[in-house]
Protein backbone atom coordinates (compact mmCIF):
# COMPACT_ATOMS: atom_id res chain seq x y z
CA UNK A 1 0.00 0.00 0.00
CA UNK A 2 1.54 3.64 -1.05
CA UNK A 3 2.04 5.67 1.68
CA UNK A 4 1.05 9.01 -0.07
CA UNK A 5 2.81 11.28 1.61
CA UNK A 6 2.45 13.49 -1.71
CA UNK A 7 -1.20 13.97 -0.58
CA UNK A 8 -1.11 14.68 2.86
CA UNK A 9 -1.94 17.97 4.50
CA UNK A 10 -0.10 20.86 4.16
CA UNK A 11 1.80 22.33 7.31
CA UNK A 12 0.50 25.79 6.79
CA UNK A 13 -3.24 27.04 6.34
CA UNK A 14 -4.82 29.81 5.65
CA UNK A 15 -2.80 30.47 2.66
CA UNK A 16 -5.51 32.97 1.36
CA UNK A 17 -4.62 35.07 4.57
CA UNK A 18 -1.01 35.05 4.12
CA UNK A 19 0.84 38.36 2.84
CA UNK A 20 2.61 38.02 -0.18
CA UNK A 21 6.22 37.97 1.32
CA UNK A 22 5.32 35.02 3.77
CA UNK A 23 3.79 32.85 0.41
CA UNK A 24 6.95 33.76 -1.11
CA UNK A 25 9.55 32.82 2.18
CA UNK A 26 7.20 29.54 2.54
CA UNK A 27 7.25 28.51 -0.33
CA UNK A 28 10.99 28.65 -0.45
CA UNK A 29 11.57 27.07 2.40
CA UNK A 30 9.59 24.21 0.92
CA UNK A 31 12.04 24.15 -1.95
CA UNK A 32 15.32 24.00 0.31
CA UNK A 33 14.31 20.71 1.32
CA UNK A 34 13.95 18.98 -2.20
CA UNK A 35 17.94 18.90 -2.94
CA UNK A 36 18.96 16.93 0.50
CA UNK A 37 15.72 14.31 -0.47
CA UNK A 38 17.54 13.67 -3.69
CA UNK A 39 20.76 13.31 -1.54
CA UNK A 40 19.70 10.68 0.35
CA UNK A 41 19.17 8.58 -2.92
CA UNK A 42 22.27 9.71 -5.22
CA UNK A 43 23.32 5.85 -5.07
CA UNK A 44 20.01 4.74 -6.12
CA UNK A 45 20.46 7.29 -9.45
CA UNK A 46 24.06 6.32 -9.58
CA UNK A 47 22.82 2.52 -10.17
CA UNK A 48 20.77 3.36 -12.95
CA UNK A 49 22.88 6.01 -14.30
CA UNK A 50 25.29 3.08 -14.99
CA UNK A 51 22.86 1.06 -17.17
CA UNK A 52 21.62 3.30 -19.36
CA UNK A 53 25.40 4.28 -20.08
CA UNK A 54 26.27 0.94 -20.39
CA UNK A 55 23.05 0.11 -22.78
CA UNK A 56 23.84 3.30 -24.61
CA UNK A 57 26.80 2.32 -25.71
CA UNK A 58 25.39 -0.84 -27.19
CA UNK A 59 23.61 1.28 -29.25
CA UNK A 60 20.17 1.55 -26.96
CA UNK A 61 17.94 4.56 -26.47
CA UNK A 62 16.58 6.40 -23.46
CA UNK A 63 12.90 6.74 -22.72
CA UNK A 64 10.93 8.55 -19.98
CA UNK A 65 7.16 8.15 -19.53
CA UNK A 66 5.16 10.10 -16.95
CA UNK A 67 0.97 11.37 -17.02
CA UNK A 68 0.74 15.28 -16.25
CA UNK A 69 3.95 17.36 -14.59
CA UNK A 70 5.27 14.36 -14.61
CA UNK A 71 5.36 13.08 -18.18
CA UNK A 72 5.81 17.07 -19.59
CA UNK A 73 9.20 17.22 -17.30
CA UNK A 74 10.04 13.89 -19.03
CA UNK A 75 9.09 14.97 -22.68
CA UNK A 76 11.19 18.76 -21.06
CA UNK A 77 14.64 17.08 -20.55
CA UNK A 78 14.68 14.53 -23.94
CA UNK A 79 13.90 17.62 -26.32
CA UNK A 80 16.60 19.83 -24.57
CA UNK A 81 19.59 16.71 -24.92
CA UNK A 82 19.87 17.27 -28.91
CA UNK A 83 20.47 20.92 -28.64
CA UNK A 84 22.65 20.17 -25.53
CA UNK A 85 24.74 18.03 -26.52
CA UNK A 86 24.37 17.33 -29.82
CA UNK A 87 22.53 14.19 -29.85
CA UNK A 88 20.36 13.07 -32.61
CA UNK A 89 16.96 13.33 -31.91
CA UNK A 90 15.58 10.13 -31.15
CA UNK A 91 17.88 8.83 -28.84
CA UNK A 92 16.07 10.26 -25.54
CA UNK A 93 12.52 10.60 -25.88
CA UNK A 94 9.95 11.46 -23.74
CA UNK A 95 6.40 9.79 -23.64
CA UNK A 96 3.46 11.58 -22.14
CA UNK A 97 0.16 9.68 -21.31
CA UNK A 98 -2.84 11.49 -23.72
CA UNK A 99 0.23 12.11 -26.30
CA UNK A 100 1.50 15.42 -27.50
CA UNK A 101 -1.82 17.24 -26.76
CA UNK A 102 -1.33 16.84 -23.19
CA UNK A 103 1.98 18.70 -23.09
CA UNK A 104 -0.47 22.00 -23.56
CA UNK A 105 -3.75 20.74 -22.00
CA UNK A 106 -4.52 18.27 -19.82
CA UNK A 107 -6.36 14.81 -21.46
CA UNK A 108 -8.76 13.42 -18.95
CA UNK A 109 -8.46 9.64 -17.74
CA UNK A 110 -5.37 9.41 -19.96
CA UNK A 111 -3.07 8.22 -17.68
CA UNK A 112 -5.63 5.95 -16.25
CA UNK A 113 -4.67 3.11 -19.09
CA UNK A 114 -2.92 0.41 -18.51
CA UNK A 115 -2.22 -0.74 -21.92
CA UNK A 116 -1.80 2.45 -23.39
CA UNK A 117 2.13 3.28 -22.02
CA UNK A 118 2.84 -0.16 -23.67
CA UNK A 119 1.56 0.50 -26.76
CA UNK A 120 3.11 3.85 -27.14
CA UNK A 121 6.72 1.98 -26.57
CA UNK A 122 5.91 -0.45 -29.52
CA UNK A 123 4.92 2.63 -31.74
CA UNK A 124 8.74 3.64 -31.19
CA UNK A 125 10.03 0.06 -31.76
CA UNK A 126 10.74 -0.48 -27.91
CA UNK A 127 14.04 -3.07 -27.86
CA UNK A 128 16.03 -4.94 -25.54
CA UNK A 129 18.60 -2.42 -26.00
CA UNK A 130 16.81 0.42 -24.06
CA UNK A 131 15.90 1.70 -20.80
CA UNK A 132 12.78 3.28 -19.65
CA UNK A 133 12.08 5.48 -16.64
CA UNK A 134 8.61 5.63 -15.33
CA UNK A 135 7.90 9.06 -13.96
CA UNK A 136 4.91 9.66 -11.55
CA UNK A 137 4.91 11.77 -8.28
CA UNK A 138 2.75 9.80 -6.53
CA UNK A 139 3.67 6.04 -8.09
CA UNK A 140 0.30 4.94 -9.27
CA UNK A 141 -0.18 5.96 -12.21
CA UNK A 142 -1.57 2.78 -14.04
CA UNK A 143 0.13 4.55 -17.36
CA UNK A 144 3.53 3.74 -15.91
CA UNK A 145 2.94 1.32 -14.19
CA UNK A 146 1.66 -1.30 -17.20
CA UNK A 147 4.25 0.12 -19.69
CA UNK A 148 7.07 -0.76 -16.34
CA UNK A 149 5.54 -4.44 -16.33
CA UNK A 150 5.58 -5.06 -19.85
CA UNK A 151 8.88 -4.06 -20.40
CA UNK A 152 10.04 -6.36 -17.30
CA UNK A 153 8.19 -9.15 -19.25
CA UNK A 154 10.65 -8.51 -22.66
CA UNK A 155 13.93 -8.26 -20.46
CA UNK A 156 14.05 -4.10 -20.91
CA UNK A 157 15.73 -2.57 -17.96
CA UNK A 158 13.62 -0.36 -15.95
CA UNK A 159 13.54 2.87 -13.80
CA UNK A 160 11.27 5.01 -12.50
CA UNK A 161 11.40 8.46 -10.09
CA UNK A 162 8.70 8.73 -7.45
CA UNK A 163 8.08 10.88 -4.27
CA UNK A 164 6.33 8.23 -2.13
CA UNK A 165 7.41 5.43 -0.55
CA UNK A 166 6.63 1.82 -1.02
CA UNK A 167 4.74 2.74 -4.37
CA UNK A 168 3.18 0.51 -7.02
CA UNK A 169 5.61 2.06 -9.67
CA UNK A 170 8.76 1.36 -7.30
CA UNK A 171 7.46 -2.18 -6.70
CA UNK A 172 7.62 -2.92 -10.17
CA UNK A 173 10.64 -0.94 -11.86
CA UNK A 174 14.25 -2.46 -11.88
CA UNK A 175 15.86 0.48 -10.56
CA UNK A 176 13.61 2.67 -8.26
CA UNK A 177 14.19 6.43 -7.24
CA UNK A 178 12.19 7.39 -4.28
CA UNK A 179 12.54 11.66 -3.41
CA UNK A 180 10.47 11.59 -0.24
CA UNK A 181 9.93 15.11 -0.49
CA UNK A 182 6.84 15.33 2.23
CA UNK A 183 3.77 17.39 2.39
CA UNK A 184 3.48 20.05 -0.96
CA UNK A 185 2.77 23.94 0.44
CA UNK A 186 -0.79 23.70 -1.61
CA UNK A 187 -2.25 20.29 -0.23
CA UNK A 188 -1.18 17.58 -3.23
CA UNK A 189 -0.18 20.31 -5.63
CA UNK A 190 3.07 17.95 -6.83
CA UNK A 191 3.75 20.03 -9.50
CA UNK A 192 5.92 21.79 -6.55
CA UNK A 193 7.92 20.45 -4.62
CA UNK A 194 7.67 16.67 -5.93
CA UNK A 195 7.75 18.42 -9.71
CA UNK A 196 10.91 20.44 -8.58
CA UNK A 197 12.51 16.87 -7.45
CA UNK A 198 11.93 15.11 -10.72
CA UNK A 199 13.30 17.64 -12.79
CA UNK A 200 16.70 18.20 -10.50
CA UNK A 201 16.51 14.11 -10.27
CA UNK A 202 16.13 14.26 -14.42
CA UNK A 203 19.15 16.89 -14.70
CA UNK A 204 21.37 14.63 -13.01
CA UNK A 205 20.90 11.47 -15.40
CA UNK A 206 20.67 13.48 -18.31
CA UNK A 207 23.58 15.39 -17.87
CA UNK A 208 25.48 12.25 -16.34
CA UNK A 209 25.16 10.36 -18.97
CA UNK A 210 26.04 12.75 -21.92
CA UNK A 211 29.06 13.30 -19.88
CA UNK A 212 29.87 9.68 -19.67
CA UNK A 213 29.15 8.92 -23.26
CA UNK A 214 31.88 11.50 -24.72
CA UNK A 215 29.50 14.55 -25.07
CA UNK A 216 31.34 17.25 -22.50
CA UNK A 217 34.88 17.60 -22.91
CA UNK A 218 36.29 19.41 -19.74
CA UNK A 219 33.30 21.62 -18.79
CA UNK A 220 32.00 22.41 -22.42
CA UNK A 221 29.47 21.07 -24.30
CA UNK A 222 31.29 20.75 -27.38
CA UNK A 223 28.56 19.06 -29.32
CA UNK A 224 26.03 22.01 -28.65
CA UNK A 225 24.58 23.13 -31.66
CA UNK A 226 24.87 26.05 -33.14
CA UNK A 227 21.27 27.72 -33.18
CA UNK A 228 21.62 31.11 -32.36
CA UNK A 229 23.77 34.13 -31.92
CA UNK A 230 24.66 34.00 -28.25
CA UNK A 231 25.50 29.72 -28.77
CA UNK A 232 27.65 30.72 -32.04
CA UNK A 233 29.65 33.05 -29.85
CA UNK A 234 30.05 30.78 -26.97
CA UNK A 235 31.45 28.30 -29.70
CA UNK A 236 33.80 30.80 -31.12
CA UNK A 237 35.76 31.28 -27.62
CA UNK A 238 35.55 27.53 -26.99
CA UNK A 239 37.46 27.22 -29.87
CA UNK A 240 39.39 30.35 -29.21
CA UNK A 241 40.49 28.80 -25.87
CA UNK A 242 41.14 24.89 -27.51
CA UNK A 243 42.98 26.46 -30.18
CA UNK A 244 44.76 29.45 -28.49
CA UNK A 245 43.75 31.24 -31.28
CA UNK A 246 41.85 35.13 -32.35
CA UNK A 247 38.14 35.20 -32.91
CA UNK A 248 37.88 35.59 -36.43
CA UNK A 249 40.25 32.46 -37.14
CA UNK A 250 37.77 30.85 -34.59
CA UNK A 251 35.03 32.00 -36.14
CA UNK A 252 35.97 31.16 -39.56
CA UNK A 253 36.95 27.51 -38.14
CA UNK A 254 33.44 27.20 -36.59
CA UNK A 255 31.62 28.22 -39.81
CA UNK A 256 33.33 25.83 -41.91
CA UNK A 257 33.14 22.83 -39.66
CA UNK A 258 29.83 23.62 -38.40
CA UNK A 259 30.76 22.15 -34.67
CA UNK A 260 32.87 22.76 -31.67
CA UNK A 261 34.59 19.54 -32.09
CA UNK A 262 35.03 19.35 -35.68
CA UNK A 263 36.41 22.51 -35.73
CA UNK A 264 38.96 21.52 -32.79
CA UNK A 265 39.69 18.58 -34.39
CA UNK A 266 40.35 19.99 -37.68
CA UNK A 267 44.03 21.37 -36.04
CA UNK A 268 44.94 19.14 -33.25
Amino acid sequence: MTNKTTESDSKYNDLEKMEIKDLLSNINNEDKTVPQSIEKVIPQIESLVKVIVNKMKLGGRLFYMGAGTSGRLGVVDASECPPTFGVEHGLVIGLIAGGDSAMWKAVEFAEDSTTQGWEDLQKNNITDKDVVIGIAASGTTPYVIGALEMCNKNEIETGCIVCNSASSVAAVAKYPIEVIVGSEFITGSTRMKSGTAQKLVLNMISTSVMIKLGRVKGNKMIDMQLSNNKLVDRGIKMVMNQLNIDYETANELLLKYGSVRKAVDSIK
